[in-house]
């Protein structure tokens, strides 16, 4: 489940890390998720999404930007800085002057109370997410993330976020995030950013300047790791540092108005900065690169590219052109610097001025990954240096180093403004290629160099990705639109079969032909989902309730199951002929559908299987994935009874309680303390409401 329902184990954290949970407690934003494509994200009202900024717990510190979303631990994003800055500043404030003036939001730290004010935050959307019920109860995590506090069928995207800052530096922040649910647009968001000299310094408006802001710059930092699931709060594979981004390797393009917009340049088509996994010393029998869970099934776990790319900045307040010279700074930054760091104080001269001199330092030459020995015009894997080892005497590097874009100098005069957009995007190998590649590798039929490279080629997927934001943006967010998602989903479990019905809605859409199934078994977020049924219109059965409805009659007793269902065009809709489907996400079952067996009458044919439970037998049984693999079930029960289980000296291991009239129940093998019960003969004792009770006995080995 995405959000706070995850546990983790804590293994070596950074004494900085220690004060994270005191400083995230200093203020309350608000929290939003984007999470109705394949890139998910949380966002803050206070401008900008700091380290640990949504729970404030160092196993979160890699949280949010997860891609693809649709897997477990695929977060990638550490912390974001957002500064503005201004040269010789008059501060009504503190009435002091100042050679720079810097406000600060990130990577670390942030005062909502008196830098960064939020003062309007929402998420606007063009419809509301499907209602999707399994079993008689909410089955969808949109209904917890998706939190809409608006329609708005007019909007450019899908999804937007609406926010609202004011800063003490008299500068008002407004900004819109976009979130697009056609099919080859939906990993990555647009940001259009509108920085307005309002001259309004406090929450309450009653401290104003009417100052021009000298030298104005508007100034983003990223940093990445790759990815959780490799690292700490994952699979704890790459080594600790990696969780912070010790290896991730910073690359720009397209610098100093060099960028072509030719489709046959790989080298510099955008303006853009981007981040991937480089490799690490500290992995063992592997360079590091990709992430290959060796000591599992070999798959690579870091395959992701991140990038930012500029579609537009104003060349001054009173000309609203590209500047295709900016942004004027991309270039790394170390992450534990005191001014990155928490010692942030927009009173503090000394503090301010390093701020600034980062802001307009310029572009990086070379950049971190040319200097790690990265051509992209002929790559040579074996001559690519180690990142966790670069730049290791540089003052913060042992933090990692975080990717920056600085836009500026303005010349903002009281109540002007500037406009910069740019988006965020995550591309990469595919799921199924980090699978197979992973084994290959792995098995030792591929070797280092050519699993490199292969994970190299995400670079060009992120170039792919970076031409569909494009071709987006120049078109003014006129993309064609998918088939509607079924208004609703309802799954119900059945004695012998799945019953799935939805509503009828998207049969509307233009060029509507169809819907495809799609089932997993057990684990939905490591499970395969395989194609159940691609129904036609013209194969639609239709239920009493005027729902179209589908048995899925393949379920077995003892797994579980989750769901989703895409309507889907005949192609009409593209200009390019391809086919659009509406988002999975919008009908993805979060709670399990299974078998559920008519209740037995008599005590004595309970049965208790496996029977006995042997972990080497576990793919005979119910599976080795984390949701079935210390599965035992109980069958044959009546509609309701309490189920106490004891060790064969009598020591009460578990209570469960049977209430859904059904005749099965499920116990994953975990004691009352949530420990994994030990090999050795086990009683069940199972009574009825009515005071009827007898003994079981079941063998566990281990």
């Amino acid at each position: 489940m995405i959000s706070d329902k995850r546990t983790y184990k804590v293994w070596l954290i950074r004494p900085l890390l220690m004060l994270l949970v005191g400083f995230s407690l200093l203020f309350s934003d608000e929290i939003r998720w984007l999470a109705v494509g394949d890139l998910h994200n949380w966002y803050s009202s206070v401008g900008c999404e700091i380290e640990v900024g949504r729970t404030g717990a160092t196993a979160d510190q890699l949280d949010g930007f997860r891609y693809p979303a649709m897997f477990l631990d695929q977060d990638l994003q550490a912390a974001k800085g957002f500064w503005l800055g201004s040269k010789d500043y008059q501060d009504p404030l503190s009435g002091a002057s100042y050679p720079a003036k810097v406000v600060v939001a990130g990577p670390r730290k942030v005062s909502e109370a008196s830098a960064w004010m939020p003062v309007e935050f929402k998420l606007v959307a063009k419809k509301t997410h499907p209602l999707v019920l399994v079993d008689g109860v909410i089955g969808t995590e949109l209904e917890f993330l998706d939190k809409v506090d608006e329609i708005d069928p007019s909007i450019p995207a899908d999804r937007m976020f609406y926010n609202k800052v004011q800063t003490s530096m008299g500068v008002e922040m407004q900004r819109k995030i976009y979130a697009f649910i056609n099919t080859f647009h939906q990993n990555y968001f647009i940001h259009e950013y509108t920085l307005t000299n309002n001259g309004i310094c406090d929450k309450d408006g009653n401290v104003k300047h009417s100052n021009t802001l000298k030298d104005f710059y508007a100034y983003w930092q990223m940093r990445t790791g790759f990815n959780r699931e490799a690292c700490a709060y994952g699979r704890n594979y790459m080594p600790q540092n990696a969780t912070w981004g010790r290896n991730t390797v910073n690359d720009a393009m397209g610098v100093n108005g060099t960028a072509t917009y030719d489709p046959n340049d790989k080298m510099n088509p955008f303006r853009a900065v981007y981040s991937w996994g480089g490799k690490h010393s500290g992995v063992s029998g592997d360079n590091g690169i990709g992430g290959a869970w060796l000591t599992g099934d070999g798959h690579l776990m870091s395959v992701a590219f991140v990038g930012n790319m500029v579609l537009h900045a104003d060349k001054a307040p009173d000309d609203a052109s590209d500047d295709l010279n900016q942004p004027m700074t991309t270039t790394w930054i170390s992450s534990d610097l005191p001014v990155t760091n928490y010692e942030n104080d927009q009173f503090n001269t000394n503090m301010m001025l390093g701020q600034y001199e980062r802001m307009k330092w310029g572009h990086a030459n070379p950049t971190q990954a040319a200097d790690l020995g990265y051509d992209w015009a002929n790559l040579d894997p074996g001559a690519i240096t180690y990142a966790d080892q670069w730049n290791v005497e540089y003052p913060g590097s042992a933090g990692g180093f975080s990717m920056s874009m600085g836009f500026g100098p303005y010349q903002l005069a009281p109540n002007q403004s500037i406009n910069i957009v740019w988006a965020e995007a995550a591309a990469g190998l595919s799921r199924a290629e980090s699978y197979r590649i992973g084994a290959e590798y792995k098995s030792g039929a591929i070797n280092e160099a050519t699993k490199d490279m292969l994970v190299y080629t995400g670079r060009d997927s992120l170039i792919k990705t970076f031409w569909n934001i494009y071709e987006n943006y120049q078109s003014g967010y006129t993309l064609p639109t998918p088939p509607e998602a079924p208004a609703e989903f309802i799954v119900a479990s059945g004695g012998d079969r799945v019953v799935l019905s939805w509503k009828n809605n998207a049969e509307s859409s233009p060029g509507f032909k169809g819907y495809k199934l799609y089932r997993a078994r057990n684990d939905r977020y490591d499970s395969t989902y395989v194609l159940v049924a691609d129904i036609k219109k013209n194969e639609l059965e239709i239920d009493a309730d005027g729902r179209n409805y589908f048995e899925d009659k393949q379920p077995q007793r003892g797994f579980d199951y989750f769901y989703y269902i895409i309507a889907y065009d005949d192609g009409s809709n593209d200009p390019e002929g391809r086919i659009l489907y509406s988002s999975k996400f919008y009908t993805l079952t979060s709670e399990p559908a299974y078998l559920r067996r008519m209740p037995g009458n008599v005590l004595e044919e309970i049965r208790i299987v496996p029977n006995p439970y042997h972990i080497r037998a576990q793919n005979l049984q119910y599976g080795k994935d984390a949701a079935s693999a210390n599965r035992i079930m109980f069958l044959n029960l009546p509609p309701k009874c309490t189920i106490k289980i004891y060790t064969e000296r009598g020591d009460l291991v578990k209570t469960l309680e049977h209430t859904d009239n059904s005749g099965d129940e499920s116990w994953n093998s975990l004691t009352e303390s949530r420990q994994t019960v030990v090999s050795g003969v086990y009683i069940a004792y199972f009574e009825t409401p009515e005071g009827e009770s007898i003994y079981k006995k079941f063998i566990v080995v281990r």
